[in-house]
């Protein structure tokens, strides 16, 4: 018969002495009755609600889109379509808002974020500027001009520049000329540089209403860019700016005189660069801001 004593050849010990060495048991390690790891699934409240958020906006905008313009129905549809929702599905509301956007369906846009602000959610600066949007292009001016100074006295000197184009812009539209300057004021105070269309449009303000010594202090302040940036094939290219279009003379005329186009536009810049900073005289406006001016 064969022993059953025999040595372990790494302990140097026998075997009914010899010491079982068992791996340890991690708390995190689960095991199940099917002899393998337990498979941990996300929690409910920790799901990721990125997912699917295309189909939910779609389906938002199909459940709103053939109602009437009743606010109880309307607020009713989407209080039933976020009911079962342990989150509130921003993500698929802000897609359904841009959808609704492309088609133009700006009644749908004002509904749809004045509820949303109703249920405490997306204050944004995006939403503000998406309900302002709208109701401009809706025609609701008073509702307009009442949420800009909501954003403006909460907002002061954080708020966008996009924010004061669309009054501007409206105003001109409207021949609001006292408004409008009352605006460009407010930017001038809060150092807000304007855009090169808010510019144009002061420009014509000025000259339709013959203050032709403001429209000389407007442009010497805000020059017309010798720079502009377009988007060609996706790419961001810097392209020389002639206001008077007039490409060929330019360019015949720097090739006479033999100084590269480059060296031009260093001395350009360095001649804006020497220009003064300080904020616009307030006599180009003085006399927009008191209500002086006598329309054409």
């Amino acid at each position: 018969m064969l022993s059953l004593r025999c040595w372990a050849p790494t302990f140097g010990l026998s075997v009914d002495r010899a010491v079982v060495l068992r791996p340890r048991k991690f708390n995190s390690l689960v095991v199940c009755g099917a002899r393998g790891p337990r498979p941990r699934f996300p929690r409910v409240w920790k799901a990721d609600k990125r997912i699917g958020t295309v189909s939910k906006s779609q389906k938002l905008v199909k459940c709103i889109k053939d109602l009437s313009n009743v606010k109880e129905e309307v607020y009713g549809a989407l209080d039933s379509f976020v009911a079962w929702e342990l989150e509130f599905p921003l993500i698929a509301v802000k897609k359904a808002l841009k959808t609704l956007e492309d088609e133009k369906e700006w009644k749908r846009i004002i509904q749809v974020i004045k509820w949303m602000f109703n249920k405490g959610q997306g204050k944004t600066m995006g939403s503000y500027q998406t309900l302002l949007n709208a109701l401009i292009e809706d025609g609701r001016v008073e509702e307009a001009e009442e949420l800009f100074q909501k954003i403006f006295s909460r907002y002061m000197e954080g708020l966008p520049r996009i924010f004061f184009m669309k009054m501007i812009s409206l105003y001109y539209r409207l021949g609001s000329y006292e408004k409008m300057f009352e605006v460009f004021a407010d930017m001038e105070e809060l150092g807000v540089r304007p855009d090169t269309s808010i510019v144009r449009m002061l420009g014509d303000v000025f000259m339709k209403l013959e203050m032709l010594d403001k429209y000389e202090k407007l442009n010497r302040k805000y020059p017309p860019p010798k720079f502009e940036y377009r988007y060609i094939k996706g790419k961001r290219i810097r392209i020389r700016v002639y206001p008077d279009n007039s490409t060929e003379e330019v360019t015949q005329r720097n090739s006479n005189r033999g100084e590269p186009e480059d060296a031009r536009s260093m001395n350009l810049d360095n001649e804006l660069e020497e220009t003064p900073k300080t904020s616009l005289d307030r006599n180009v406006l003085g006399d927009a801001a008191s209500g002086d001016l006598e329309f054409v």
